[in-house]
């Protein structure tokens, strides 16, 4: 039912960090909270329609659209491998993200394809 309502109207959906950046809180220790004002100019763009106008990269494990920069925001964060310490450990934990991710698709056997494919890439 939501697939047919978001085909049908087509709205802007958007998904924004409002909690860690640069790393895990625990076991790592080196991440900390997304900046506030990174925040609120990150919703702001979204809900004055700024965000539809600037430029996007595809992130290679979730496959979402993520903005280049937005005023207001430093574009390190919007590149969530580049405030990590070490790059390294970054891409492990987006993989096995994606592996959760993976193995809890398992249990839909009835979603379609398109969902499916929409999936992070393992």
């Amino acid at each position: 039912m939501l697939g047919e309502k978001l085909a049908k109207h087509k709205p802007n959906i958007w998904l924004i960090n409002t909690g860690w950046t640069g790393g895990q809180s625990e076991p790592i220790g080196d991440g900390h909270r997304m900046p506030i004002k990174a925040t609120r100019a990150l919703l702001h763009g979204a809900l004055s329609g700024t965000l539809s106008g600037v430029e996007f990269r595809i992130d290679e494990t979730f496959g979402f659209e993520v903005p280049v920069s937005l005023p207001g925001v430093d574009s390190a964060l919007l590149d969530p491998r580049s405030t990590w310490k070490d790059p390294a450990a970054y891409d492990k934990q987006a993989s096995e993200l994606a592996e959760m991710f993976r193995k809890n698709f398992e249990k839909f056997s009835d979603a379609g394809p398109d969902v499916v494919s929409a999936g992070p890439t393992v």
